[in-house]
């Protein structure tokens, strides 16, 4: 598995709290494997991909939906020429006034969509591609994709003890694997096992990639200090915080946010 950047989903020139986009790899190129605080659904309208999840490739194609959790690594691999998809992705404050439950965004599946169900998430994608201002039709679709993603639930390819740490630390990421194991009654060693061969990155790892996407996040919505933030985002100390940000993005914290480091990084696209 390669290695994962920083590519945030929304559009960098807004202030949209949630976006669909067309894609198609003629068209765009390829991102390389990348990571972002948005959860994000793909659409495939056409065609066929292969897709690296964590360590794992996932085959789909037309009328399948796939979907990557918060901080999860995720690139397009392989595609058909004639490959067309649409991406949904929502701020998850927003993603958690949607579903109204505080449940956590679906976590990273593959889902085969029934006929009528496929041509009405199309449709919406649609309608909703590449416009702004769309909070409310972007809401519906989220919700109707969460609702098809519960219906559906039963062929998610992950776990059960995995979906339930993700969506605990979609809610509290200092949550630790002891205090796992106490509330689902499973021996940590086992959670850990089945998170880290689900999501390619070990417990720890992950949750330490949620302390930085939350980072980023207070730095750009909050116009706090680094030090404040880095405190905020439960790293030990800034030194620590510093060796993250330099060991997951190549680059200091300072350089990531006051230098053109982040737009490069945000641009960067492969043939």
């Amino acid at each position: 598995m390669s290695h994962a950047i920083h590519q945030g989903f929304l559009p960098t020139n807004e202030s949209a709290q949630a976006y669909v986009w067309k894609y198609t790899p003629v068209n765009w190129g390829r991102r390389p494997r990348h990571f972002h605080i948005e959860p994000e659904f793909n659409l495939i309208a056409s065609g066929r991909a292969s897709f690296g999840i964590g360590n794992t490739v996932i085959e789909a194609e037309r009328g399948d939906l796939i979907g990557f959790s918060p901080g999860q690594d995720h690139v397009l691999l392989e595609a058909s020429p004639d490959l067309f998809l649409f991406a949904i992705g929502m701020d998850p404050a927003l993603s958690s006034q949607v579903l109204r439950d505080g449940g956590a965004p679906l976590t990273p599946t593959r889902m085969r969509l029934a006929p009528d169900d496929f041509k009405a998430l199309l449709d919406r994608a649609s309608s909703t591609v590449d416009r702004q201002g769309m909070e409310q039709p972007c809401a519906e679709f989220w919700e109707r994709v969460h609702w098809l993603g519960r219906k559906h639930e039963a062929i998610s390819r992950l776990h059960v003890l995995t979906r339930r740490t993700l969506a605990h630390l979609a809610h509290s990421p200092e949550v630790g694997l002891d205090e796992l194991a106490t509330r689902f009654r499973a021996p940590a060693s086992e959670i850990s096992r089945h998170f880290h061969r689900d999501v390619g990155l070990t417990f720890v790892q992950y949750r330490t990639r949620l302390r930085l996407l939350n980072l980023i996040r207070l730095m750009d919505t909050a116009g706090t200090s680094l030090q404040s933030a880095a405190e905020a985002s439960q790293f030990g100390s800034y030194s620590q915080c510093h060796r993250v940000f330099q060991a997951e993005l190549g680059c200091s914290p300072r350089e990531f946010f006051h230098s053109g480091i982040r737009s490069q990084m945000q641009q960067v696209f492969d043939p």
